[in-house]
């Protein structure tokens, strides 16, 4: 058992961990994500019929985690006038939006899709199947955040 959590860790971890980051947009709460995904893959011992559905099965684990976490969040958290000030002025100072950035910006639903097939390269059905939804949903929500994208990072285009 050790040994298939280790291998898991080691094939996993980095991937885990950069989906994680595009939903929590920090890093301490990605990290958090991925362990508790590890800790929820030790104590449940999932059958798994090969790495592929391990894959599979540690990604969806991962999606719904960073949801849980956020839904958590936006519950308990405020923001304080100030730092709406601060990050309207940073946002003004920056020339050329960052990618990551207007990623985090597009709805969640979308964002795994475009992060899981564009980021870490898995194609449209294996995206259908780690998500749990139809392959035609995968292209629609992959067609709306590139639109979102493109919106977000060329809106002097949009103004015309």
């Amino acid at each position: 058992m050790d040994r298939r959590i280790d291998e898991a860790y080691d094939n996993y971890a980095d991937m885990l961990y950069r989906l994680a980051l595009t939903y929590m947009q920090n890093p301490d709460d990605a990290q958090d994500a991925v362990q508790d995904v590890f800790l929820k893959y030790m104590t449940a011992a999932p059958f798994l019929r090969d790495d592929e559905h391990e894959r599979a099965w540690l990604i969806r684990v991962t999606v719904n985690r960073c949801c849980d976490l956020l839904r958590r969040r936006k519950i308990r958290s405020y923001v304080s006038l100030d730092e709406i000030q601060e990050t309207a002025e940073e946002d003004a100072a920056l020339d050329q939006p960052d990618v990551m950035h207007c990623l985090s910006k597009i709805p969640e639903k979308n964002r795994g899709a475009i992060v899981l097939h564009y980021l870490e390269g898995f194609s449209v059905e294996e995206v259908s199947r780690m998500l749990g939804i139809s392959v035609s949903a995968v292209k629609m929500r992959l067609a709306r955040g590139r639109e979102a994208l493109k919106d977000l990072l060329s809106p002097e285009d949009n103004h015309v």
